[in-house]
């Protein structure tokens, strides 16, 4: 690995899998898949391959959202896929989702099976589908999804960017944390600006927007991500953390949470989520006490 200072790029990059660090046993420079694996089906019409990341628990929080409003149709199946091994190249799941990254959902409710893959994507058609926090209005529609499309774009500054250089890279280089910190903070305070006026970030009403950003933004102030709440200051961002503590406190975001969720207390651990009596049967501290 070299240190930025002494690094010229060569004239053609190639693929130096040594430079990979954390993640070099899983980053690579092609699609596809690396091994024949297919996936489990359940018993349910909703089929969520996926991981407990900020990603994985915006649909999760989505899915107990819905069955909360009573939605018995939102019913699912979660399946536990483990990125670190590999999992999201198995060809089941390249088959589900080319792009080899958690989440991913198969929709059997039809006449076929619907892939649908991308957090934002499989957020708009469940709430499309169960007709749910998602505003009909123009305007207010307009502005639930720009804040659902403001998220895509942005958390990869916070995930890719200063995560990464941050709390992963092998050696700490000012140049890329300085970079992506100046940006995470300019969005913390675009969310702290529209915080300000707002219950929830698209409005008055609690919709998608709030259940894509809570998991990256919320647990960023919350103290989630990266060890780094301290290093950015996040007290500071004041309507940010009472919107934070706001969604945190509701049951079904709770729940949500618990899902395919491998680290932490094992208490809050569901590995695999195909009922909702798994939440007080099946986390992994009951399992292990079962054993």
């Amino acid at each position: 690995m070299s240190q930025s200072a002494d690094y010229t790029p060569p004239k053609v990059w190639a693929w130096n899998k040594a430079n990979g660090g954390r993640f070099a046993n899983i980053n690579r420079p092609i699609a596809g898949p690396t091994h024949d694996k297919d996936l489990p089906v359940g018993r349910h019409p909703l089929q969520l391959y996926s991981l407990g990341t900020p990603n994985g628990v915006k649909v999760t929080i989505m899915l107990e959202e819905l069955l909360a409003l009573g939605h018995a149709g939102a019913e699912y199946d979660a399946w536990l896929i483990r990125i670190g091994e590999g999992d999201q190249f198995g060809s089941g799941f390249v088959a589900a989702n080319p792009n080899s990254k958690i989440p991913a959902l198969v929709d059997r409710s039809g006449p076929g099976p619907i892939r649908v893959f991308e957090s934002g994507a499989i957020l708009m058609h469940l709430a499309e589908k169960f007709g749910a926090f998602l505003p009909t209005e123009t305007a207010a529609r307009a502005e639930t999804l720009s804040w659902l499309f403001w998220q895509m774009g942005s958390a990869p500054y916070l995930g890719g960017g200063f995560g990464h250089f941050y709390a992963y890279a092998p050696f700490k280089m000012e140049y890329p944390i300085d970079r992506f910190s100046m940006e995470v903070k300019r969005q913390l305070d675009v969310l702290d600006r529209q915080l300000a006026d707002n219950a929830f970030i698209a409005g008055a009403e609690y919709t998608i927007a709030d259940m894509a950003i809570w998991p990256w933004y919320g647990g960023l102030v919350k103290g989630w991500l990266y060890g780094a709440a301290e290093f950015l200051d996040v007290q500071s961002y004041r309507h940010v953390n009472r919107w934070a503590d706001m969604i945190g406190e509701r049951p079904a975001v709770q729940r949500g949470r618990m899902v395919n969720r491998v680290q932490g207390d094992p208490a809050t651990q569901l590995h695999e989520r195909h009922d909702a009596a798994d939440f007080d049967t099946r986390t992994q501290d009951k399992l292990k006490a079962a054993e």
